[in-house]
């Protein structure tokens, strides 16, 4: 059978206008709606709002006020976080603000001023999105340490009052006094943090010498299980960091910091009730006379008359006042030292570092150092720095003491790494580690 040519034009006008329909409603099918379609840089604004929040994630504040003796500070540390590797400190923010915390002793309400304003400072560092996984704690030293306990205990409740109001992650016994063998662990791991071997490098821990005013202390770590064993269980302190067992020497001698010593070396007893008082000492130069204030009492102190040499009889009198109050440790003429505060100070007096960027001294130094500022003081110089003969001479028979021979070099550094050597930082990393592992400092 035979279709009329006509037929066929039709037929194939028709299959062709069936198809088209087919393609166009498919087309616009597969298109989203016109609601559906967002401008281009609101897409945009998305993607960088999303970028900002994974920056965010990789990064853990901690927040720690400082609660000295002569005023409050605040640290605001910034760590950088990535999978499998250990913390990187990328900021601190630091404020601080006078008196300490002790001056409110009999009026604790004063106090809620300089926490909210120190807490205001946090609060503009760390993104308000960061601020309840952000870790708020406050350590006490020398200031509330010596405070009858009840009244540090009312002041330590306001603290916590405060914070518990702040929306930064709190506990209650994030607020706390510090002993001084955590101040030494704590400044123990702020060196070796900010020296990168904390974390299973080849390189060794180094160890840590603290001299301030009221106490000193030694921290290092211990190698052999030996020695671990037959120390007394005050002596060393344990702990897991980076999934690594440290076991350290720490301890804390109450009494023998800087100024308590020279108050000893001197005649004097701490803690005696305010008032002058007369101390004389052949660690003074023959014909000085003048005040000196420690603790709130003001002494008059004087020199005694010319005739013996001055750096072997205040020799003998610092080896005096020291004898058997110090444990001498084998082995640490072995490993490396930092050393800070009035070690520090005094390197600096004597000329023997730069002030700003540290540098490196023998104990030898030290006592060198002493015998001949001792003899020109004699001589009638050095009349400016009265107590630096005295200084001088406790620092180098402390150092013997603690078995560091003369020969023995010591780093000194305010900053590692431009970042100041404080006991804060490490007291931070540490319960940012403990929150981590088992959710509490």
């Amino acid at each position: 059978m035979r279709f009329p040519k006509l037929a066929f034009v039709f037929m194939f006008v028709g299959c062709l206008v069936v198809y088209l329909t087919y393609v166009k409603h498919y087309y616009d099918d597969s298109k989203p709606p016109v609601s559906d379609q967002l401008p281009q840089h609101r897409v945009d604004t998305h993607k960088q709002s999303t970028s900002a929040q994974v920056v965010s994630e990789n990064f853990q504040y901690g927040i720690m006020f400082d609660a000295g003796s002569t005023g409050t500070r605040i640290h605001i540390f910034k760590f950088q976080i990535a999978p499998n590797e250990a913390p990187k400190l990328a900021h601190e923010t630091f404020s601080a603000i006078k008196p300490g915390l002790s001056a409110y002793a009999d009026d604790p309400e004063k106090s809620k001023e300089g926490l909210l304003e120190l807490l205001n400072v946090a609060k503009d560092t760390v993104p308000e999105t960061l601020w309840s996984s952000s870790p708020l704690m406050l350590r006490a030293t020398a200031g509330l340490r010596l405070l009858p306990g009840e009244k540090a205990t009312i002041l330590l409740d306001k603290v916590r009052e405060v914070f518990s109001e702040s929306l930064f992650l709190y506990r209650p016994d994030s607020v706390s006094i510090m002993d001084g063998t955590d101040e030494g662990m704590s400044a123990w791991i702020t060196i070796n943090f900010l020296l990168g071997v904390l974390h299973g490098t080849e390189t060794p821990t180094v160890g840590m010498l603290d001299l301030g005013g009221g106490s000193t202390q030694i921290t290092f770590a211990l190698q052999d299980e030996k020695t671990i064993q037959t120390l007394p269980i005050d002596y060393v302190t344990s702990f897991q960091m980076f999934n690594i067992s440290h076991a350290l020497y720490s301890y804390s001698y109450l009494g023998l910091g800087l100024m308590s010593a020279r108050l000893a070396v001197l005649g004097g007893i701490e803690g005696q009730p305010s008032g002058p008082q007369e101390l004389v000492s052949p660690c003074l130069a023959p014909d000085y006379s003048g005040q000196w204030e420690h603790a709130e009492v003001l002494y008059i102190v004087k020199g005694q008359k010319a005739g013996e040499p001055i750096y072997e009889t205040c020799l003998t009198k610092v080896e005096k006042m020291i004898y058997k109050r110090v444990r001498k440790i084998e082995g640490v003429k072995d490993m490396d030292f930092y050393a800070f505060s009035y070690h520090y100070d005094r390197a600096v007096d004597l000329g023997l570092i730069d002030e700003s960027t540290g540098g490196s001294v023998r104990v030898s130094d030290y006592i060198e150092g002493a015998k001949k500022v001792c003899n020109n003081m004699a001589a009638g110089g050095i009349k400016e720095s009265p107590f630096l003969c005295l200084d001088l001479t406790y620092i180098s028979v402390l150092l013997q003491e603690l078995d560091f021979p003369p020969d023995k070099e010591l780093k000194l550094a305010r900053q590692i790494n431009n970042v100041e050597t404080s006991w804060a930082l490490g007291a931070t990393f540490h319960c940012i580690e403990s929150l981590r592992k088992h959710g509490a400092c």
